[in-house]
């Protein structure tokens, strides 16, 4: 699947980015069918790495869509190709915002989610670049529509963010000022954040401050979680954490 971004300057059209999206994998539910979660790969990795942990989880009333992120230049590997969400040059919040590639990202997830049956509930998870990606989709359900401004329609029930950070963090604050209606929606949706004390690749202060980031601007369903010793990669506690919150906040059966 593809997706086409332009950015437009000075009334003028100007670079045109097509972003060629990768396998997607899909983890059918092994009891009833309450939810679908697209879960997003870190950066250089592929949909297949997570959808084989996700298989083992004991959450059989949820639906994994594990896609595999575009191969594109990164620039924080000086230009170097490799599946990536988004363009960055800096694993955090500090860093420039690829606005073009993020709204990409969000939009193809967005497009899976979006022929779920009414009934189901949805949400999106991540780790590293891909909780990036799913907490830029997040606020583009709160704020109601994409950074380029276009709408933004699915209704998300839970996010979920491993080890990861929050783009655009730095104008956050003054888009949700002009919209009371974000606020209330900020308030309501559950967002689980987990990060490793030891995480040497996003450093855990980047994670902490999303969650503040998060938090100061109205989401008040927001639980951060901390591990020590844990690096850049997951664990069973973390995992743990993971089952049991969806289970709670999605109010699944079990069966």
């Amino acid at each position: 699947m593809s997706y086409s971004g332009s950015n437009m300057g000075s009334g003028s059209r100007t670079t045109r980015r097509t972003f060629e999206y990768g396998r997607t994998h899909v983890v059918r539910p092994k009891g009833k069918h309450q939810a679908t979660i697209v879960w997003l790969h870190g950066l250089g990795d592929k949909g297949s790495s997570w959808s084989q942990l996700l298989e083992t989880l004991p959450l059989p009333n949820i639906k994994w869509i594990c896609p595999t992120a575009p191969t594109r230049p990164v620039a924080i590997f000086g230009g170097y190709s490799c599946t990536a969400w988004f363009d960055v040059g800096d694993l955090s919040e500090d860093a420039p915002d690829d606005l073009e590639g993020l709204d990409a990202s969000a939009a193809h997830v967005a497009n899976l989610l979006s022929t779920e049956p009414a009934d189901i509930k949805l949400g999106i998870g991540g780790f590293s670049m891909g909780a990036a990606t799913a907490l830029y989709s997040a606020t583009c359900r709160i704020l109601g529509q994409y950074g380029n401004g276009n709408p933004y329609s699915v209704n998300l029930s839970a996010v979920v963010g491993l080890s990861g950070w929050l783009p655009c963090s730095r104008t956050l604050k003054s888009r949700m000022e002009r919209s009371h209606e974000a606020t209330r929606r900020a308030a309501s949706l559950p967002i689980l954040l987990c990060h490793g004390l030891g995480d040497d690749v996003v450093a855990y202060r980047h994670g902490e401050r999303s969650a503040q980031t998060l938090n100061s601007v109205g989401f008040r369903d927001l639980t951060f979680r901390s591990y020590n010793g844990l690096g850049h990669y997951t664990v069973p506690e973390e995992t743990d954490e993971v089952c049991n919150w969806l289970m709670a906040k999605l109010g699944l059966e079990g069966l």
